[in-house]
């Protein structure tokens, strides 16, 4: 594998792409974690002179932050790569960065010989260090503590730490991510700070084991404390602070209570679940149970009821039985969680779960995720229409078709529902929070009328 920050491929005889007053596009692939490296990337690159493209089209370099999750997620990179190269104007440079270039480094530059080069950066360094084969502004620079464009929409991410010391057994990321690093609470609070001057009403705090924040440093449950420092940017105008990916056994009362005492946080449980079934869980070498789970998920509900919860669920992991299956499904229908990802478990080079017996078959799997995905869908309609006729909070993300959209507490950036104004509504101007009713569910969607 590539050493992070290093080159392969492309011998940048002619570095005239990556000149400054260049222009660049990003491509970027994968989850929230992603999209904050690609922020970095492109106030890195600013810095050093180059402006944004229009498209990739019109680019002198174009990079691929790429993912490599899943079988599928890498070939989604691959082809997106591939469609980017035929794209590019001539003597553009096309750079391949992200996850997948973390993890296969000099064998992705040889099988994809369509980019100009393959770009690690989960270490030292920066991606303009590298293109520009000079020091950026200020000598060399950590991606986690680069600094961040002022945001496109009233709501960031922010990413507390790299890397994840867990070793479930279907997981490739520590492998390429390295182990678990936490950035210093005064640097993410400076970040979010700088982040909210720029207009961010809403900040969505994510990491690999976002839980486990300040374990490494010998802080354990330091996120609770952090989500305290970040409440105090309620007076410059934060609204909201929400959690993605937090392991269950790390969602002790010090967390749950800062989530639901303090102002800003927001009470959506991002719960990385994975199963319900013990014996399969612990194959899978995680924590809990699906009484564990429901135990926990009934306790936050308790306090307060109207918690929004997401989780994500592998099918067809090695040794899966009816019986583990059947666990799942009733799981499901007893947690009534308001949103689910689900996934077909892949075999991932170098895991212990891509050696191990018990294969499904692959239409034992297909029908078990229909099954699955039938009775969420039908959970999270039932959830959706029991809004209709309440007052919902609404924070106003842009425009869609000439009408205003936005997000109550329920509802992540990108990967749940929006909500959508009906009416005149259209003229709200983004960042706004609005009280409305909701008139109608279409499917994952909530259509509101604001008061």
């Amino acid at each position: 594998m590539a050493r992070s920050g290093s080159v392969q491929g492309g011998s940048w005889r002619d570095a005239s792409a990556a000149r400054p007053g260049a222009r660049f596009w990003i491509e970027t692939l994968g989850c929230p974690k992603n999209a904050v490296d690609s922020d970095k990337v492109s106030a890195s690159l600013l810095s050093d002179g180059l402006t944004p493209a229009r498209s990739a089209a019109d680019a002198d370099l174009v990079v691929v932050n790429t993912c490599a999750f899943i079988e599928a997620a890498r070939q989604e990179s691959i082809d997106t790569v591939l469609a980017l190269a035929d794209q590019k104007k001539d003597g553009a440079r096309l750079v391949v960065t992200g996850c997948l270039a973390e993890r296969y480094g000099t064998k992705l530059a040889t099988a994809l010989p369509e980019a100009d080069a393959v770009v690690g950066f989960a270490g030292e360094g920066s991606i303009s260090e590298v293109v520009l084969r000079r020091p950026p502004k200020g000598g060399p620079r950590d991606l986690l503590e680069l600094s961040r464009p002022a945001p496109a929409a009233p709501w960031a991410y922010v990413k507390v730490a790299e890397g994840c010391d867990r070793t479930c057994a279907f997981c490739a990321i520590p492998s390429f991510r390295g182990k678990q690093r936490s950035r210093p609470p005064e640097s993410i609070l400076a970040e979010a700070r700088g982040l909210v001057a720029g207009g961010a009403r809403e900040i969505v705090l994510v990491a690999q084991d976002l839980a486990s924040y300040g374990r490494d440093t010998g802080s354990p449950g330091a996120l609770a404390p952090l989500l305290h420092s970040l409440d105090g940017l309620a007076a410059d105008g934060l609204a909201r602070v929400r959690l993605l990916y937090l392991y269950p056994s790390q969602v002790r009362d010090p967390l749950v209570g800062a989530i639901l005492d303090l102002e800003t946080p927001v009470p959506y449980f991002d719960l990385s679940l994975q199963h319900a079934s013990e014996p399969l869980l612990k194959r899978m070498r995680r924590w809990g149970s699906g009484e564990r789970f429901l135990e926990m998920i009934e306790g936050i509900r308790r306090r307060e009821p109207a918690a929004a919860f997401r989780s994500s669920f592998i099918v067809g992991f090695p040794g899966e039985t009816e019986e583990d299956h059947e666990a799942l499904l009733g799981f499901v229908d007893a947690a009534g969680l308001d949103w689910a990802g689900l996934f077909p478990f892949s075999a991932e080079d170098g895991t212990p779960a891509a050696a191990m017996d018990g294969t499904v078959d692959d239409e034992v799997v297909k029908e078990r995720l229909d099954e699955l995905s039938v009775l969420q869908d039908r959970i999270t309609q039932a959830a959706r229409d029991a809004l209709v006729g309440t007052r919902v909070e609404v924070l106003v993300d842009g425009k869609e078709g000439g009408a205003a959209i936005g997000r109550t507490h329920r509802e992540a950036p990108e990967i749940d529902g929006v909500v959508r104004f009906s009416g005149a509504a259209g003229a709200l101007a983004p960042g706004t929070i609005v009280s409305a009713e909701v008139v109608s569910a279409l499917g994952p969607d909530l259509v509101v009328e604001a008061a």
